[in-house]
């Protein structure tokens, strides 16, 4: 592709026309490249790499926790607080999965999720979490934990790019006509509604965790369509509402409006609101996002966690009989830690385990566990998971804002990407370097080719096309840009379409297989910190049950 092509495929024809952009590509940042996740021994491993362990390399464990992402490293907390024999082996050089996060000389960056909503008062042991993280100075009467000042997202919060200047919130109000405002209100309404509904046994009908979610038919219902058929059905025809739910959708899920399932695009707007006609629940962040919740949740564990090792086989008991002898065999090579690579010459290790918990990507588990293809369930190629591409700019100053100032969280109208998080601003630091975490969700029907989109540009490329979106609403972003470092999340998240929430995968892939539990967001249906975190704190509570029986 030209220049000409490659903004129209990923920026839209319209940017292209509007922009007159030419051929040759404008300055770049004279430093950046690609960081984070490595593609050689994932991919190896699809393809059937299985170096064996030499006799002498093998140990023995209680757990062994495939993957530490915030679900592998929730179940190593509850693991260790009951004195559990575990080890967790992650692929990659750190811990965190997509809520890694980085840091330079001016202030620490997300490199993917960035927040956490204030938890309303029945989710437990997120809020003993909290607790824990001395993040706390009470509760109301009502039982909803107090987060200190300091740890609240920071005003000015939100903001958007419209019509050649900034305004204040992301509803795009300085276009809006009366008919977008009712028709925005009424939207409003059908939210509150489905915020104070309850079961037969008082169950809301959208909470966090999703465990805590009705299951009643006419929830359900609600996974039988898109969001955008929803909307068409209750008469909400708005541009600018439509807009502003197709972003809560590409925001949470990485789908637009028409591929996201109507409960998930519902339980967006619903889950967070303790009441209605109140607010969501207040945001909890850090300049690092929710790398700081990894950061507590790593050295709470660190003696137990080796990096850089690939498991390549997990080798449970022939049958479900399990006797007190019977162990499952967990073999994995190492990695360099700088890279994710595959060292030379391989070193295999084994480890002979009670039991597995399973916190990697669900659509690992054939690949990596015998029998499980032949006896697991059908129902594991359900799970989608969608591409996203996350760039950090590192700025020398600020860029001038026509309109309302800069916010923690700053959206483009129009634009396909997510528009950008401000990573000084918790830090109440407004003037001077910062740094600029830049989300784009890929957003194709297809998830293969949303990765083979993400993965075939150059560094070059992605450059010319974040710096190219941003110069809408920021001329200057080139010349301020001194680095440009990119992340490409090929499988980032769960995707929310019409029939996953209601169809059979999340409750049968939830189940152990043998001896082996699982623990991932993904088995909500919903990418979410806290989907993890209870996954997490689930299959550990299983192993225990079964360690105590």
């Amino acid at each position: 592709m030209n220049r000409r092509e490659l903004l129209a495929s990923f920026l839209g024809m319209p940017f292209v026309l509007s922009s007159g952009c030419g051929l040759k590509t404008p300055r770049l940042p004279t430093e950046g490249g690609f960081v984070g996740t490595s593609h050689e021994a994932g991919h190896k491993l699809r393809d059937g790499y299985r170096p064996a362990p030499p006799d002498d390399a093998w140990q023995t464990a209680d757990v062994v926790i495939v993957g530490g992402g915030v679900a592998g490293l929730s179940a190593a907390r509850k693991l260790k607080q009951a004195g559990v024999d575990f080890v967790l082996l992650e692929l990659e050089p750190e811990v965190g999965g997509t809520a890694v996060s980085g840091k330079s000389p001016v202030v620490a960056y997300p490199w993917a999720a960035h927040y956490l909503p204030v938890p309303l008062p029945h989710n437990s042991e997120l809020i003993e979490l909290l607790d824990e993280m001395d993040l706390l100075e009470g509760r109301t009467d009502a039982g909803t934990p107090i987060v200190a000042e300091q740890f609240l997202c920071r005003d000015p919060q939100e903001r958007l790019f419209i019509d050649g200047k900034w305004q204040e919130g992301l509803f795009p109000w300085a276009q809006a006509s009366d008919d977008d405002i009712v028709q925005l209100k009424s939207f409003q309404v059908e939210i509150d509604r489905w915020v104070a509904w309850r079961d037969s046994d008082g169950k809301r009908a959208f909470s966090i965790p999703v465990a805590d979610c009705s299951s009643d038919d006419e929830l359900m219902a609600l996974d039988n369509l898109s969001m955008q058929q929803w909307m068409t059905d209750h008469g909400w025809t708005s541009r600018h509402l439509k807009w502003y739910v197709d972003y809560a959708c590409r925001d949470d899920y990485g789908l637009n409006i028409d591929q996201t399932s109507a409960w998930a695009g519902i339980f967006y707007f619903a889950a967070r609101v303790s009441e209605p006609g109140v607010e969501s629940q207040s945001f909890i962040t850090w300049p690092e996002g929710n790398g700081r919740l990894v950061d507590h949740l790593r050295e709470y564990v660190v003696d137990h966690i080796l990096t850089g090792h690939a498991v390549s086989a997990i080798v449970p008991p022939e049958d479900d009989t399990i006797g007190d002898d019977e162990f499952t065999k967990i073999t994995a090579f190492k990695t360099t830690n700088s890279s994710s690579q595959i060292s030379s010459p391989p070193e295999a290790q084994g480890w002979r385990a009670r039991h597995v918990i399973f916190a990697a990507p669900p659509f690992l588990t054939p690949h990596l566990v015998t029998g499980y293809r032949e006896s697991g369930p059908g129902s594991i190629k359900d799970f989608e998971f969608g591409s996203w591409l996350v760039a950090n700019l590192h700025l020398d100053d600020r860029p001038s804002d026509n309109g309302f100032v800069m916010s923690w969280d700053n959206v483009i109208y129009d634009s396909p990407s997510l528009g950008y998080v401000t990573a000084t601003h918790q830090r109440g630091i407004d003037r001077g370097p910062t740094v600029l975490t830049y989300y784009y969700p890929l957003c194709d029907a297809s998830p293969k080719v949303a990765r083979e989109r993400l993965l075939r540009l150059s560094w070059e490329e992605w450059a010319d096309v974040v710096l190219s979106d941003l110069e809408r609403a920021h001329p200057e972003i080139r010349s301020l840009t001194q680095r440009l470092d990119i992340m490409r999340w090929g499988h980032a998240m769960i995707r929310a379409t019409p029939g996953f929430i209601s169809g059979p995968a999340r409750a049968e892939c939830s189940k152990p297989f043998r001896n082996i539990h699982f623990a991932h967001s993904a088995l909500s249906g919903i990418p979410l910190f806290e989907e993890a975190f209870y996954h997490g704190n689930r299959a550990a509570a299983e192993i225990l049950e079964s360690l105590n029986a």
